[in-house]
C-alpha cells in the first residue's frame, strides 16, 4: 500500500484511539499505601510505621531515583489510616526528610533521619498526628548533627533505662559505599526536649575492616539499637558479606551511651537475611526477639545476596545470637523486578503490622528493578507467634529449604 497523506492520517487516528496503559494493582500483595510508577524516575524508599495513642496508624516513605532530588533536599510523604491499615490517605509532604524513622513518644509523633542522602541528621515533631511538622532550622529546633555525611534507615528508636537509643552511621571512613560507613548510636533522656541537639549524646564512631570475615567484609550499616538479655544496649547492623550473605554485627554500647566497642572474633553472628536492612524488636509475651528479613533461600543463592529481596521471612531468637527461620511471609519467584524490602513493623497484640518498600507489577511496566520500588504496601501478619514453615506463603521445599 503506497504511503499517502490519507494513510498517514488514518494511522495517526488509530494511534490516538489506542488506550494508554492503566494502573492495575490487583495482584499487589497487601494494601497499597502509595504508588510511584517507574516512569516518574522517583522510586519509593524508607517505609516506616507508627501507631498513635488512639490507635490511628501513620506511615511514611521517601523518594530516591534520577528525578527525586534526594541528593540536594529529599522529599518524604506521610499517610494516615483510621481503619487499622485497610485504607490510607496522604496527609503531609515534607521537604528535607530522608531515611527516617517514625516513632510516637510522650504524646507526640517524631520523624528522625537525615535531610538528604548523606546529609545532616535531623528530627521533626508533629503535635497533630502528622499533619504539620516542625522545621529543623538550627540546633534548638531539630538540627542534630552536621557535616559528616550521615546515613541511616527506618530503624527502631528504643526506649530503655530512661533513654531513647537510635543507631546511625556517618560516611567519613575510607573507600566507597559500605566500607566508608562508621557505626554509632545516638541517645537522649526520655523526658528531654528531643528537638534540642545538646540533649542527644553520640557514641564514638566505629569503622570496619575489610580483612574481617576472611576478607569478605564489605561494610556495615542500618544498625538497630536493641536491649540485650543482660540489660545492655547493642547495635545490630546489616553486614555486606558476599557471596554468602547471612551475617550481622553486634556492637556493644556502654551504659552511659558514650562508648561503642566491637570484637570481630565474637561480634559477627549468623543472621538469615543479614545483608539487607532489617528491624529487630523484643516481644515480652514470647520472650523472643523477632525480625522480618530478606532471607535468601537455597534456590535463589548467587553472587549478589544483597539484591535478592523477593522473600520475606519471619525469624526469631531467644538471645540475639541464635536465629531461627519461623515462616516465609511473602514471596515472588522473580528476583529481578520483584521485591519486598526495608520492612518496618510493630507488634499489635497477636499480629505484626508492617510497611514494605515493594517492587511489583502495576500495569504500567512494573518496577524499574527489584531495588527501585514502585509501591509502599501495608501488611498484617496474623498470629505471628504460632506461625511455622508449614504456614508459609510458598512451599519451603520448592525453595530448597
Amino acid at each position: 500500500m503506497p504511503v499517502t497523506r490519507r494513510s498517514l492520517l488514518l494511522a495517526a487516528a488509530g494511534l490516538a484511539c489506542r488506550k494508554s496503559p492503566e494502573a492495575d494493582f490487583t495482584s499487589v500483595p497487601g494494601v497499597v499505601v502509595a504508588h510511584s510508577p517507574q516512569s516518574s524516575g522517583r522510586y519509593i524508599g524508607s517505609p516506616s510505621i507508627a501507631v498513635l495513642g488512639g490507635g490511628t496508624y501513620v506511615a511514611s516513605h521517601d523518594f530516591f531515583g534520577p528525578k527525586a532530588g534526594h541528593r540536594e533536599l529529599a522529599t518524604s510523604r506521610v499517610y494516615r489510616s483510621a481503619d487499622r491499615g485497610e485504607s490510607w490517605n496522604q496527609i503531609a509532604e515534607i521537604r528535607g526528610a530522608f531515611w527516617s524513622s517514625l516513632f510516637f513518644h510522650r504524646g507526640a509523633l517524631y520523624l528522625l533521619g537525615t535531610n538528604r542522602e548523606y546529609g545532616d541528621a535531623v528530627i521533626r515533631r508533629s503535635d497533630d498526628g502528622g499533619l504539620t511538622w516542625t522545621e529543623p532550622r538550627d540546633h534548638a529546633s531539630g538540627l542534630l548533627l552536621t557535616g559528616a555525611g550521615y546515613h541511616c534507615a527506618p530503624v527502631p528508636v528504643l526506649e530503655h533505662q530512661g533513654r531513647l537509643w537510635r543507631g546511625m552511621e556517618d560516611g567519613e571512613g575510607p573507600g566507597g559505599w559500605g566500607s566508608r560507613f562508621r557505626a554509632f548510636v545516638l541517645s537522649t533522656p526520655v523526658d528531654a526536649d528531643l528537638l534540642e541537639a545538646s540533649n542527644w549524646l553520640p557514641t564514638n564512631r566505629l569503622g570496619g575492616n575489610l580483612e574481617w570475615l576472611g576478607g569478605k567484609f564489605g561494610g556495615w550499616l542500618e544498625g538497630n539499637a536493641v536491649a540485650a538479655p543482660d540489660g545492655s544496649v547493642v547495635d545490630i547492623l546489616r553486614v555486606d558479606y558476599r557471596p554468602e550473605g547471612g551475617k550481622a554485627a553486634v556492637i556493644s554500647i556502654s551504659e552511659d551511651g558514650r562508648q561503642a566497642e566491637f570484637d570481630p572474633e565474637t561480634g559477627f553472628i549468623d543472621f538469615p537475611g543479614g545483608c539487607k536492612k532489617f528491624t529487630i524488636r523484643y516481644d515480652p509475651e514470647s520472650q523472643l526477639y523477632w525480625s522480618l528479613t530478606n532471607w535468601v533461600p537455597p534456590k535463589h543463592r548467587g553472587p549478589r545476596p544483597d539484591r535478592v529481596r523477593n522473600t520475606v521471612t519471619l525469624i526469631a531468637s531467644p538471645d540475639l545470637r541464635a536465629w531461627t527461620v519461623r515462616s516465609i511471609l511473602l514471596y515472588h519467584p522473580d528476583t529481578q523486578r520483584h521485591g519486598f524490602q526495608y520492612l518496618d513493623w510493630l507488634f499489635e497484640r497477636d499480629d505484626i503490622v508492617a510497611v514494605s518498600r515493594t517492587a511489583y507489577d502495576d500495569g504500567l511496566g512494573g518496577a524499574h528493578n527489584q531495588h527501585d520500588a514502585n509501591f509502599m504496601t501495608f501488611h498484617r501478619f496474623r498470629g505471628f507467634r504460632r506461625l511455622t514453615l508449614q504456614d508459609s506463603a510458598v512451599d519451603p521445599g520448592e525453595l530448597g529449604a
